[in-house]
């Protein structure tokens, strides 16, 4: 499990959001924001080291994604002058774009109970 760099209590979201779209595919707040690290940095070691995690880490979780989902979400390019790079395919922003949307829609369905929940917590 990618270990996650510490929010502050600011950016820190009310739940935590799991999909478990098959028996062996599941996305949640550890692949979205290595997404949206390689989506912002243009590289997967970059993106890894922003949240903490191995370059094999990051690695092996782009694999993982690139071979669960239809097309790759994760293009990479290797070596050359500048280096090689990464970035989000347009499958990539797509599948990005909707788990943020259902992280949206059930922290919105979810708020009135976890208010409910927070009125009752020891003051």
């Amino acid at each position: 499990m990618p270990r996650r760099p510490a929010a502050s209590p600011a950016s820190r979201l009310p739940i935590t959001l799991r999909l478990d779209l098959s028996e062996r595919v599941a996305l949640g707040p550890g692949k979205a924001a290595l997404l949206e690290a390689i989506r912002d940095t243009g590289s997967i070691a970059a993106a890894g080291r922003r949240l903490g995690m191995s370059y094999q880490r990051a690695h092996d979780l782009v694999s993982a994604l690139n071979r669960d989902f239809a097309a790759p979400l994760v293009e990479a390019t290797v070596g050359g002058a500048r280096g090689g790079g990464a970035r989000l395919s347009a499958l990539g922003e797509e599948v990005l774009a909707t788990y943020r949307e259902v992280e949206r829609a059930a922290i919105t369905a979810t708020e009135p109970h976890l208010n409910r929940l927070r009125a009752r917590l020891r003051r």
